[in-house]
């Protein structure tokens, strides 16, 4: 069958993909990594594919039109988020009644993996949801629509039965993550990878997951909650060979992000694959997302590894705050972890957020006086944003904490976020203001100003380039407050 994957239309430089979708202030551009994943996969059960990012590559719907009336697709896959879930079904429907296939179209990612019900309810044009984790629903269902077989033996789908909407039993988890092709390789086919930018990586560089799922608690992550559940990770030899590839076939990429929502939940696995990367005489810096609670000896063997940076989710450092969002860290961990990473000289790009159960003025203030206190290479401050599918959502809902419902609003106009919380304690703004003051207090400190400029001289090429593409744009969001919309 013919599938098309589409990242469809919406605003400039918007990441669907994100763990929070929005457009960043510093310029950030997401790979669509799990779609590239799934068209990988299902070239490998002899499925034809295109993929197509109309974000990266800037294209008008009328574009994408073009293209695929070229590929005359039989299932269009689009993949959604939260905030642009009106936007992406409104494409979806164009390109199906534009096309002279009458392509079926299945929704995926983790806005629609959470509300497949009311999708499949109020849109009629829409025939599918693939739920979770996709990968096999989607080849599964190509199968099955080629064969005209039964769409209820497709584990993980959502469709219509006339006038009846079917939830399918859920889908097992992949085990064998090896199954699923490289994402570098189907980025290279389909993508200009210098599209790409994350403001903590040296630039250009590809995204990649070696893990799926993650075995902590947070209220507020989607990712887990929606799609991946329990941490699965690829084969250390698996690993070091995408490595390898990138290196050979992608030569201008100067880091790699390890995107997993937590590389590091197994230590002893990221040590393994620590070595089978310095067997193989890596030579890329890589970035990728850990927890405060990361041991010296782990450190040791990423940064030897190529580790250049881990990025933690300290997210509060008031210790009843992290226990209302279980997150299940302790600060004596967190202390120890600083101390340890310094030591093994792992810079950290530190991610705190605001508005968690419990949050006040003074839990605020206690978390910037940390991060200030640290000097961690880079940080973000972000107002809690809430998600269909999590815990964090349901509590905001039953609280009614939020103030406006509509998906659409959780963004600004241009794409920002846009703070809808309003708890006891802080209102929308103040959650904003906090945010805003905070980066200014942090980046316009002499101290750091003065680091990020040696850094720039001793690596031009890496993290000068990558500095000054990310503050061309944060400039901007730096010297203004932004108001609750």
């Amino acid at each position: 069958m013919k599938i098309l994957f589409l990242n469809p239309p919406f605003l400039p430089k918007y990441s669907r993909e994100s763990r929070s979708p929005a457009v960043t202030k510093s310029g950030t551009l997401y790979y669509p990594a799990w779609l590239a994943y799934a068209a990988g996969y299902a070239e490998t059960q002899n499925h034809t594919v295109d993929l197509i990012d109309a974000v990266a590559d800037n294209m008008t719907i009328e574009e994408v039109l073009d293209r695929c009336k070229k590929f005359n697709p039989e299932l269009l896959v689009v993949g959604t988020s939260t905030p642009s879930i009106y936007n992406d079904m409104e494409k979806s429907i164009f390109l199906k009644s534009n096309l002279s296939s009458i392509p079926k179209i299945a929704l995926v990612g983790t806005h629609a993996s959470s509300t497949a019900d009311e999708i499949l309810k109020e849109n009629s044009e829409i025939d599918f949801v693939a739920r979770r984790e996709y990968d096999l629903t989607i080849s599964h269902l190509a199968d099955s629509i080629s064969a005209t077989q039964d769409l209820s033996l497709v584990d993980g789908l959502s469709w219509k039965s006339e006038n009846t909407v079917v939830h399918n039993k859920d889908r097992e988890y992949i085990q064998d993550l090896d199954i699923i092709p490289f994402a570098s390789k189907i980025y290279k086919r389909f993508f200009n990878i210098k599209n790409y930018f994350y403001a903590h990586v040296p630039y250009p560089t590809v995204s990649i997951f070696t893990s799926r799922g993650c075995d902590a608690k947070c209220d507020f992550c989607v990712y887990p909650q929606t799609m991946f559940g329990k941490f699965r990770a690829r084969s250390a030899k698996n690993i070091a060979a995408e490595f390898e590839w990138i290196a050979k076939e992608l030569p201008e990429v100067k880091g790699i992000l390890v995107d997993d929502d937590t590389f590091t939940m197994d230590q002893d696995h990221a040590i393994e694959v620590s070595k089978e990367l310095i067997a193989i005489n890596n030579k890329i810096p890589f970035i990728c997302e850990a927890r405060a609670n990361l041991k010296y000896e782990t450190m040791k063997w990423l940064k030897k590894a190529g580790c250049k940076l881990v990025v933690v989710g300290f997210e509060s450092t008031d210790q009843q705050v992290l226990n209302n969002m279980r997150k299940g860290m302790k600060m004596t961990l967190v202390h120890q972890f600083v101390k340890d990473a310094k030591q093994a000289k792992l810079k950290v790009h530190g991610c705190f957020m605001a508005g968690n159960p419990g949050d006040t003025k003074e839990t605020l203030n206690k978390t910037l006086e940390f991060a200030i206190k640290h000097n961690f290479d880079t940080v973000q401050f972000f107002p809690l944003q809430v998600y269909p599918g999590t815990r964090a959502y349901n509590w905001a809902i039953e609280n009614k904490y939020l103030r406006k419902t509509d998906y659409r609003e959780q963004i600004t106009e241009d794409g920002n976020h846009n703070c809808l919380l309003n708890t006891p304690e802080l209102s929308s703004q103040d959650l904003l203001d906090f945010c805003d003051s905070a980066r200014r207090q942090y980046y316009l400190r002499p101290k750091f100003i003065f680091y990020k400029l040696i850094e720039s001289i001793k690596d031009p090429l890496g993290e000068g380039r990558k500095t000054v593409k990310s503050f061309r744009t944060f400039a901007r969001h730096l010297f203004s407050n932004v108001s609750a919309s």
